[in-house]
């Protein structure tokens, strides 16, 4: 008995037919034939009536099909964890172009959890990382304040505070933490909403949760030109992702923004977790947890 011959059946079953179970199966008519009956010399049962009209399966066809495909499904469960198996040394990791400070530490994580797990790195635009996962081109992505992936599942991973930066002699500067209700009446600097959709849709819906619509100043364009003109022209404002040290700025103060995070999500496939990705949600959760006092 093959598993072949077993999948031939099943298929003749569920297509009425053994012209359309051929046809499905993508294989000749006379290959369907020839291994079912081989399948019915082995077994010592016929599983099927034939006449020049229909195909129909006998008691015995009938009593034995839910026993083949019990046997395929096992063998299908077996190919998937063999697959696993084999792909536990590696896993494409999708990120951004800008990842920011917190990648090198989590891949640290990664590497002292599981020294033997590769992780090779593949740089592409949000759209492309979540398709390249749905297809499996990727085994998983980093994505930032994604908040609906149809087709895959989003596990948080850790969230960074944001950062204010205005002029250095604006008179909010000489609070140490704002709130965005006391930045309302200010020109804000946003880059172009299709740059970072998600960013721009986590901003936009805090500012209304805050009650406020702050007038648009300048674009953001790059950081480091951004807060140069921000130091020198009118005062505005803009804010970002707290990922490390800002860069030094004359003219410019940074706060920390209170009520406001961006979070960091896995971009999976809905099937169970394969042992490469629960080790990325333990080295995660490395990075989350205090240190251990001295």
């Amino acid at each position: 008995m093959e598993l072949r011959q077993l999948a031939y059946f099943v298929a003749v079953a569920d297509e009425g037919g053994f012209a359309r179970a051929a046809e499905a199966l993508h294989v000749g008519q006379p290959a369907v034939s020839q291994q079912l009956r081989r399948l019915e010399r082995e077994l010592g049962v016929v599983l099927f009536e034939r006449t020049t009209r229909r195909v129909r399966l006998t008691a015995e066809g009938d009593r034995l099909l839910p026993e083949a495909r019990a046997v395929l499904a096992a063998a299908e469960r077996t190919r998937r964890l063999a697959a696993d198996l084999a792909d536990a040394g590696s896993l494409r990791l999708g990120t951004s172009p800008a990842p920011g400070q917190r990648l090198p530490a989590f891949l640290a994580a990664v590497a002292s959890r599981a020294p033997e797990l590769r992780v090779q790195l593949s740089t592409v635009k949000l759209a492309d990382r979540l398709e390249s996962v749905r297809s499996g081109v990727l085994d998983a992505a980093l994505v930032r304040d994604v908040t609906n992936a149809p087709g895959l599942e989003l596990l948080a991973l850790w969230s960074d505070p944001f950062v204010v930066a205005l002029p250095a002699g604006h008179p909010l500067a000489a609070h140490e933490t704002l709130e965005l209700h006391e930045l309302g009446g200010l020109p804000v600097r946003l880059a172009d909403p299709r740059a970072n959709p998600p960013f721009h849709r986590l901003v936009t819906a805090a500012f209304r949760t805050a009650g406020i619509d702050p007038p648009t100043g300048p674009p953001f364009t790059s950081l480091r030109e951004t807060l140069a003109d921000l130091a020198h022209a009118a005062p505005s404002w803009t804010l970002f992702y707290e990922v490390g040290p800002p860069p030094p700025m004359p003219g410019v103060a940074y706060r920390r923004l209170r009520s406001l995070v961006s979070t960091t999500y896995l971009a999976v496939r809905t099937d169970p977790p394969p042992p490469a990705i629960r080790q990325l949600l333990a080295a995660a959760r490395d990075l989350e947890r205090p240190p251990d006092p001295a």
